[in-house]
C-alpha cells in the first residue's frame, strides 16, 4: 500500500513510513533484491546495490522492531589492528560487559587502515550484530549510513578524528595527560624535554602534544619544534625517532613518549647510546599498560583507563541497540599520573 504524500519530504514520502515494496519499486529491482542488498549478500550487481543503498539512505529507511528482533546476539568490536597489549585491554573491558548481558563478542580488523574497506562492511552487515563499536579507527559517512540504515548503532572508542554529532564516542582525557605528563617532568627540573607523538592526524595524539606544549608554555619554557617527532603508537616507532635526538651536545634530559609501547622504544634507544634510565634521561608514556610496572626500570606513566573506556562504550552501545537513549553519548574518562621508577632530577640537581 503506497504511503501518504507528505509535504516535508523531498519525493513526497512521509518520513520513516517507507516500505521494502517502496523501495524496490523505486529502484525498479524486485523486494528480493533489495532484501539482499539489506542483508549483505554478495550477489547483487555493484550499480544496483548503490542504487538501492542510495535510496535507503535518502529516506532514512530502518528496519521494523520485529525485523530488528531477528539480530544476532553479537556485539562487533573492530579495530584497525589486533596485535597488541593495547587491543588486549580493550577487548577485556568490552568482553566482561557483553558477557554480563547474555552477548557474545565478535573481533575484527581493518589490516592497519584506519578507515576499514568494503569488505568488513559487506561482513558486517552479514553477521547482523546488535552494535558495533569501531576502536581507533575511522568509518566514513557513508558506512554509518548503512549501518545505520540497518539499525545497527555505532559507538566509537578513542576516535581518530572529531566524530560527526550523530556517532556516541568514549574517550580519555588526552590533553590533561599531556599536559601532566610533561608538568611532572618539569617539576623535576628537566627544561629539555621531547615528545614522541603518535600519528599527526588523529585526536588524542594531538591533543597529547598540545598539552605537552600548553605545560611548557605556562612554566615559561621554550617549545622547540625539532624536539618533537611523529610516527605511530608502537615499540619501533619510539626507537626510530627518538634515536636521532641522541646525536649531538645539546640533547634532551628527559622525553614524553605518547603510548607506553613508544617508550619501549624510547629505553631501547637510550640502551644502544649507554644512556642510563633514569639517571642520564627521564622517560613517561601513556596508557599504564601491565608491561608498564615490568619493564626495568617499571615506566612513569600516564594512566588511560582503556578497560573502563571499552566497557562504557559497549554499556552504551548495548543501551542503542535496545532503543533506549543513553544519558550521555559523549563520554571523556579521565586520565592519571602513575609514577614509577623512570623519572627522576637531571644530574646535578635534586628535588
Amino acid at each position: 500500500m503506497p504511503t501518504k504524500a507528505d509535504p516535508s519530504s523531498p519525493d513526497g514520502t512521509a518520513p520513516g513510513k517507507i516500505t521494502i515494496a517502496d523501495i524496490a519499486a523505486e529502484a525498479g529491482v524486485s523486494v528480493p533484491t533489495v532484501s539482499k542488498v539489506m542483508n549483505g549478500r554478495a550477489d547483487v550487481a555493484p550499480h544496483t546495490r548503490e542504487r538501492v543503498e542510495a535510496i535507503i539512505r535518502r529516506h532514512g529507511y530502518q528496519r521494523r522492531a520485529d525485523e530488528r528482533s531477528r539480530r544476532s546476539n553479537l556485539v562487533e568490536l573492530m579495530f584497525h589492528e589486533l596485535e597488541s597489549a593495547w587491543a588486549l585491554e580493550i577487548i577485556r573491558g568490552a568482553e566482561q560487559v557483553a558477557a554480563d548481558n547474555g552477548l557474545a563478542l565478535v573481533l575484527s580488523e581493518s589490516q592497519g587502515r584506519l578507515t576499514p574497506g568494503h569488505g568488513w562492511l559487506e561482513g558486517v552487515i552479514a553477521r547482523k550484530p546488535l552494535a558495533v563499536i569501531s576502536v581507533f579507527s575511522d568509518l566514513t559517512g557513508q558506512q554509518l549510513a548503512k549501518l545505520r540504515a540497518r539499525d545497527i548503532p555505532v559507538v566509537v572508542v578513542d576516535p581518530i578524528g572529531e566524530p560527526d554529532l550523530d556517532t556516541p564516542s568514549i574517550g580519555a582525557t588526552n590533553w590533561n595527560g599531556g599536559l601532566t605528563a610533561t608538568r611532572h617532568l618539569i617539576e623535576l627540573g628537566h627544561t629539555r624535554i621531547a615528545m614522541i607523538g603518535g600519528p599527526e592526524r588523529v585526536l588524542c595524539s594531538r591533543a597529547r602534544v598540545d598539552g605537552y606544549r600548553a605545560a611548557l608554555e605556562t612554566a615559561g619554557l621554550q617549545v622547540d619544534p625539532d624536539l618533537i617527532r611523529y610516527g605511530d603508537f608502537h615499540v619501533a616507532s619510539g626507537h626510530r625517532q627518538f634515536a636521532p635526538l641522541l646525536d649531538g651536545p645539546n640533547r634532551p634530559t628527559a622525553v614524553f613518549a605518547g603510548s607506553d609501547l613508544q617508550a619501549l622504544g624510547v629505553y631501547e634507544a637510550a640502551r644502544a647510546a649507554g644512556l642510563r634510565v633514569p639517571e642520564d634521561l627521564s622517560i613517561i608514556g601513556f596508557d599504564d599498560l601491565p608491561v608498564a610496572q615490568w619493564v626495568g626500570p617499571p615506566l612513569t606513566t600516564i594512566r588511560q583507563p582503556l578497560q573502563d573506556m571499552a566497557a562504557a562504550g559497549t554499556r552504551l552501545a548495548i543501551t542503542l541497540a535496545r532503543g533506549e537513549e543513553p544519558e550521555h553519548r559523549r563520554i571523556e574518562l579521565a586520565t592519571s599520573l602513575v609514577v614509577r621508577q623512570s623519572t627522576a632530577p637531571p644530574r646535578g640537581r635534586a628535588v
